[in-house]
């Protein structure tokens, strides 16, 4: 039998990939790393470039580690693409030589071999290597510590990257592979090694979520190690420690009942840690906690201690960003990295409204943010028990005087903030006297009290608005509301940022409030739309639209309008269809049209025919982006979609004109089949706009458009997309009243997507269910020969989601199905009358004479098909209320 030849590398190759992984790395080196990435790149279409970059990671001696360490990176990125179509020989070789670099003397080799392991176990499991699991087990029994901490590094990246697969069973192992290392890295908690600690625990950490038995069953032994490294002198191994609490109090907080106390006490100490991240980690536990919905009493006693450490903690650190960038000058243009990136929320039909979190104006999370969320979170859960605790101190702060004690001031202003939901009651009396204590603020010398004055008046903003009836009660919300559009001209950028958002804030409650002064709110929105860098004036863009959605049509009054379309207008005219600075310019104007109405028509025809323009060269980039001149990317088309719907929302069937002389509908088809779920969501949100007001331009394509919705309600798909599968019901159902009997070819299909819908109600979201009840009862008023055979497999979920549905339109149709149905196949609804009766009786008042006189006829109808007996037997089933409420219904 021949032996079987080991793979040797050649020495030219050898020579020449490691001199281009010599330049790749070098900081001296002239050539253009692109060209050398490309030479690197067509290399590895040779079938042993792998076995190459593996023998220079581990046996190539002679180089320097940045070489190996370069080697084993790019082996890591090329096996993740190239390993299945590796031959199984070639596959053998590369692991076998990773396996000796575990316990390499170099710790950047030791490293790296683990990335590598753990990328190879995440594309072929455990089971294509077994000498794996021995190998690694042998580093953690082994006395040498490069071997130890090589296989301990390796396992943690595999407990981070796939934890499940050690939790499974392995063919030919009698135990689970964390059976056998759970022993060994408890073992490790105690080791003399800080590495070793860390990583160890680290690694068990991964497994809290998941709960293998093995940890559920060693949990004492888990937990007493938690304590013993709880005060370690490694700040990482203390992290790791508060993690574990936090995670553990998150998913299996009776585990930590009995030790309590103990918990919260240590939690509170290590909140106080020297290391910030270590204090941050801690701190995440009182949010933990509350969210846990733990009794909250077992809490109560340490909040006079707790509350004090988390308000020393919410002053600016020295070197938090904010402070630097909060000295940058407002006329600075913005880099390109200065620009967060913004999400579109595509439309949605509904009632499910998306909560908005208050951003707090830089995203970094740090200590500062997280102890002025847990102040928050205790606020909501002890309401104004905190108070006799946190406002001495608040009081203190607040008064403190000299220009070295801002962060403190500014800290009080922030705990106000924090607690101006959960402790309103209390503050409540006190709130002209705290307004009035901040708007002075508002003009303090440091930009960063102006800005956190701004943030915690939007906090109370609710309250004003309430108070608006009582004496002063008004010249309170009007110094609040002139106070913000002062710090909406400052030249700082953060105040810039913190007023528009805390002056969106003010309108979406003020709403009709607002009118009064819109003319001078639009011209203080219009200079700082002249003023501000491009990363502020998407704030402005949204204060705009905010405005236009709290204060409707009271937008057309002629001044409002030459105040704030002209500025805008020209801003549409600057900007290319590829400029992403025209996507905030997008969902403004949407409000506007929205607000405005047919008072938007004057503006329509070019807004209306560049949208079209937009997705046109967007689907066209999606094929070509070079004949294009564009690059495709899918968020012009959303916000396009959602302009168009915002247009057909304003101008009603005025947009008729618009729509016939276009080519919408076929690109609209296009949008309704893309790969793109939110792009679908959009195009389904206008389809069932423009089924509103003119149908007659669908009708071409009626069956394709009708198909593309009925898809999207096959119950897999809903599961992936359930905000498309809800718009799509709903666009359905605005089709049907629509084109009446031309819905028929689809009705079966719908419905046996909706029946599901609805029997799953628990599991899926409010608006779904509504849209889906409201759709079959319209499919069933256009329809009833069709839909009435099938009663009696939905009468019960529908009738209970009809009785959820609040008194509206749209709840008419689907009664008017009922009564059609119900006239159509009497028998079909005999086992579900008790349902039946609790959905009309949930009508607060059927305005529609001739519905409610069709109701009567049911209800009537039912009471002498099924006689005295038997109707009085239905009726005693029903609960007082609703037997009264059906009274007025003559039965």
């Amino acid at each position: 039998m021949a032996a079987i030849t080991v793979w040797q590398p050649q020495e030219e190759g050898f020579k020449e990939i490691c001199g281009l992984l010599e330049q790749q790395i070098s900081h001296l080196s002239s050539s253009d790393k692109s060209q050398i990435w490309n030479h690197l790149q067509n290399y590895s279409h040779l079938p042993d470039f792998n076995n190459y970059l593996a023998f220079i990671f581990s046996r190539a001696e002679g180089k320097s580690v940045e070489v190996r360490q370069a080697a084993g990176l790019y082996l890591k990125n090329n096996l993740r693409n190239t390993y299945k179509t590796m031959l199984p020989a070639y596959q053998q070789y590369v692991k076998s030589e990773l396996l000796p670099c575990l316990g390499a003397v170099d710790k950047h080799i030791r490293s790296t071999a683990g990335t590598i392991i753990s990328v190879v176990v995440q594309i072929e499991g455990i089971v294509g290597w077994p000498e794996l699991l021995q190998a690694l087990v042998n580093c953690l029994d082994s006395n040498d510590l490069n071997h130890m901490e090589g296989g301990m590094d390796a396992l943690s990246k595999i407990c981070e990257d796939i934890p499940q697969l050690l939790d499974s069973d392995v063919p030919g192992l009698a135990e689970r592979p964390i059976n056998i290392f759970l022993p060994r890295l408890f073992r490790f908690f105690q080791s003399p090694h800080a590495s070793l600690r860390r990583l160890s625990l680290g690694s068990v950490n991964q497994y809290i979520m998941l709960m293998p038995s093995a940890l559920y069953l060693s949990m004492d032994q888990y937990l007493q190690g938690l304590f013993i490294l709880a005060n370690d002198t490694n700040a990482e191994v203390r992290k790791l420690v508060c993690a574990a609490f936090v995670q553990l109090i998150e998913v299996r907080p009776s585990f930590l009942e009995p030790h309590l106390r103990n918990v919260i006490e240590y939690m509170l100490q290590v909140n106080k840690d020297t290391d910030e991240e270590v204090a941050l980690e801690a701190c995440e536990f009182w949010s933990a906690y509350c969210d846990a919905q733990l009794p909250p009493e077992n809490l109560r006693e340490f909040l006079p201690r707790l509350i004090p450490v988390l308000l020393s903690n919410m002053a600016y650190a020295d070197d938090d960003e904010s402070v630097i960038e909060a000295e940058e000058d407002g006329s600075e243009p913005d880099r390109d990295q200065d620009l967060k990136p913004r999400f579109h929320v595509s439309r949605f039909h509904g009632s499910d409204e998306v909560e908005d979190e208050d951003d707090d104006v830089v995203n970094t999370w740090n200590l500062r943010k997280c102890s002025a969320a847990a102040v928050d979170v205790l606020s909501n859960v002890f309401g104004d028990e905190i108070l006799p605790t946190l406002m001495p101190i608040v009081e203190v702060k607040l008064v403190a005087t000299g220009d070295e004690a801002w962060k403190d001031r500014e800290a009080a202003v922030l705990a106000l903030g924090a607690i101006g939901e959960g402790c309103i009651n209390g503050l409540y009396p006190h709130l002209p006297e705290i307004v009035a204590f901040l708007i002075p603020l508002l003009d303090d010398k440091f930009p960063l009290i102006r800005s956190i004055a701004c943030w915690t008046l939007s906090r109370f903003s609710k309250f004003i608005i309430q108070g608006i009836g009582h004496p002063k009660g008004y010249e309170q919300f009007d110094n609040v509301l002139m106070g913000l559009l002062r710090r909406i001209l400052d030249d700082n950028k953060r105040v810039q940022e913190a007023a528009c958002s805390a002056f969106a804030t003010l309108e979406e409650e003020a709403a009709e409030e607002l009118a009064p002064r819109l003319e001078i709110i639009l011209k203080h929105l219009i200079i700082a739309f002249g003023k501000y860098q491009r990363r502020n004036l998407r704030i402005v863009y949204d204060a705009i639209g905010t405005l236009a959605e709290a204060v409707g049509g009271e937008l057309n009054r002629p001044g409002c309008l030459d105040i704030l379309m002209p500025p805008l207008i020209e801003k549409w005219q600057q900007l290319s269809n590829s400029d992403k600075d025209l996507f905030p310019l997008l969902e403004c104007f949407t409000s506007i049209a929205h607000a405005l109405g047919t008072g938007f028509s004057q503006f329509a025809e070019p807004v209306f025919r560049r949208c079209i323009d937009i997705i046109q060269t967007q689907q066209f980039a999606k094929v070509d982006p070079v004949a294009a001149g564009a690059q495709y990317d899918k968020e012009f088309i959303v916000c396009s979609l959602d302009l168009l719907s915002g247009l057909a929302e304003g101008l009603g069937s005025g947009v008729e004109s618009l729509v016939s002389q276009s080519s919408l509908r076929d690109l609209l088809l296009h949008c309704c089949v893309d790969k793109a779920p939110d792009v679908r969501q959009s195009a389904f949100a206008l389809l069932g706009d423009l089924a509103r007001v003119c149908p007659i331009h669908l009708h071409p394509r009626l069956s394709e458009f009708l198909e593309a919705a009925a898809k999207q309600l096959e119950i897999s798909k809903v599961k992936e997309a359930i905000s498309v599968a809800n718009n799509a019901c709903w666009a359905i159902g605005e089709l049907a009243v629509k084109v009446r009997r031309e819905i028929s070819p689809v009705i079966l299909t719908v419905i046996s997507c909706l029946v599901p819908i609805l029997q799953h109600a628990k599991e899926l979201n409010k608006s779904l269910i509504e849209n889906s009840a409201i759709t079959l009862g319209r499919l069933a008023w256009v329809c009833p020969e069709l839909v009435s055979p099938h009663m009696e497999h939905f009468m019960q979920p529908w009738c209970t989601a009809l009785s959820m549905i609040r008194d509206d339109v749209e709840k008419e149709d689907a009664f008017r199905g009922l009564c059609a149905m119900v006239k159509a196949n009497p028998s079909g609804a005999l086992s579900s009358l008790v349902y039946m009766c609790n959905a009309i009786a949930s009508w607060h008042e059927i305005r529609s004479e001739d519905l409610h006189n069709d109701v009567c006829q049911v209800l009537n109808g039912y009471k002498q098909m099924l006689g005295n007996g038997a109707w009085d037997q239905c009726m005693s089933a029903l609960e007082a209320p609703i037997k009264e409420k059906l009274s007025k219904y003559q039965v």
